[in-house]
């Protein structure tokens, strides 16, 4: 019997409308635009400034504090400006303007495709040279990787998971990526694993992906330690408390971190920039994004440089389609409504969702009927349907209590409430608005 979470989850539509489709390198744009802001944490602070040439790799922003990172060229050329721009937030925020001029490349980088199985390095050199590269999570979440590995006093790991579930619809990235990059998504774990000093690691794909499942268990029989293991397609498993709770059968407490329970998670494209960091002396500077769509002529998935305009990719597709109603950065289900097709792709940046003006009109909402199925679905066992009046009337002190602070916002909630209430986007609000007050406490 398939392995799963426990409490929760829902099975929406997959739509995998670009699955099977070969990773296509897109050729970098006349400028790109890299926000310092791409990470969880403090902003980075540029060390270049305008008028400067850049290569490819070479570091443009150092991480502004232990939780930050570090960001780096994505193309050589002239640095223009640094300025604010508009990012995936929605937010403008300081980012760096680049002119390009040519494909120059660090001559430090190792740009053969030679698989390298070996790594001397120590766990400490390892997640020091994590930490130069500027690798973050790539899922979506974008948490610092080397602070992953970097476990507080008294926690010790004792496995490594790789979240290559990609439950989210429509998004194949991550299910591309293993088909053509397994062998190297393999020996990055391995790092990861001697980096977290453990010998024991789990790749979670759920098994909408069989060909994945067959490539990376044929590949993983030659690594000790590293197991396989295929689970039930439910969403949201891919979720840090929730892919753990499937692997391990062991639940994270509330408020508490995944390290509490021995268990560092990485996502599958995280792993893989992790073999490119250590063993290719290769930064994070570009990932594979796909962009979908029901009306878009060519759904695909691209090897896309950071600091590319999304409409970049939109036109590698086929272009914006004339009943286009939003642009969704990620999954629909997570997802957020950009605000421009010129937004750069950031880290985090899964994929680029095209909806038609049908899918994406909110219908009208009605009375909360007490039916309780928000409860039902919710993965983190809260009360959605509580929370969003807390949020409604302001009532702070209920929505702690109620634990809105454990809300993953992966949108359960508002799928399946049969009055159309927008409970994500308040609960979002209240979200905000009490972990606030709970940082004020605190300090």
């Amino acid at each position: 019997m398939l392995r799963t979470f426990r409490i929760g989850g829902i099975h929406p539509p997959e739509n995998k409308l670009s699955a099977g489709k070969k990773i296509t390198a897109l050729a970098a744009p006349k400028q790109v635009i890299i926000p310092l802001s791409q990470h969880i944490g403090a902003p980075a602070q540029a060390v270049v400034k305008k008028g400067d040439l850049v290569k490819v790799g070479t570091l443009l922003a150092k991480a502004g504090g232990f939780v930050s990172a570090n960001i780096h060229s994505s193309v050589s050329g002239k640095v223009n400006k640094i300025d604010n721009a508009l990012d995936t937030s929605g937010y403008r925020r300081p980012a760096i303007y680049i002119d390009v001029e040519g494909d120059e490349w660090e001559e430090s980088i190792d740009r053969s495709v030679t698989l390298v199985k070996e790594c001397t390095l120590t766990s400490k050199e390892i997640i020091d040279k994590i930490a130069a590269a500027g690798i973050v999570g790539m899922g979506g979440a974008t948490f610092p990787t080397h602070v992953k590995l970097m476990p507080p006093p008294g926690s010790k790991a004792e496995i490594v998971i790789v979240n290559a579930v990609e439950c989210e619809p429509y998004l194949t990235a991550d299910h591309s990526l293993m088909m053509e990059r397994g062998e190297q998504i393999l020996v990055g774990l391995t790092i990861l694993m001697k980096a977290a000093n453990v010998n024991k690691a789990v790749i979670g794909i759920e098994n909408n992906k069989p060909d994945a499942i067959a490539k990376m268990t044929k590949l993983a029989a030659a690594y000790p330690g590293i197991e396989v293991m295929p689970l039930k397609v439910k969403y949201p498993q891919g979720g840090e408390k929730q892919l753990i709770d499937a692997v391990t059968s062991r639940q994270v407490k509330s408020g508490a971190l995944p390290i509490s329970v021995g268990a560092i998670v990485q996502n599958v494209g995280t792993v893989y920039a992790v073999y490119e960091a250590v063993q290719k002396n290769k930064p994070l500077f570009e990932r594979v994004v796909t962009v979908t769509g029901k009306a878009l002529a060519h759904p695909s998935n691209f090897l896309v440089r950071i600091g590319t305009p999304i409409s970049n990719l939109i036109d590698a597709a086929g272009g914006m389609p004339e009943d286009t109603g939003k642009i969704i950065g990620g999954g629909p289900m997570m997802g957020k409504a950009l605000i421009s097709a010129e937004v750069p792709v950031g880290k985090g940046s899964s994929g680029v969702l095209l909806m038609k003006r049908e899918e994406s009109v909110r219908k009208p909402m009605h009375d909360c009927i007490r039916c309780a199925k928000c409860v039902s679905v919710c993965p983190m066992g809260l009360n959605p349907a509580f929370l969003m009046r807390s949020t409604v009337y302001k009532k702070w002190d209920m929505a702690e209590e109620d634990h809105i602070q454990d809300c993953i916002e992966c949108g359960s909630c508002s799928y399946t409430c049969p009055a159309n209430r927008p409970l994500l986007d308040q609960i979002r609000v209240g979200k905000a608005k009490v972990m606030g007050i709970i940082r004020s406490r605190k300090s």
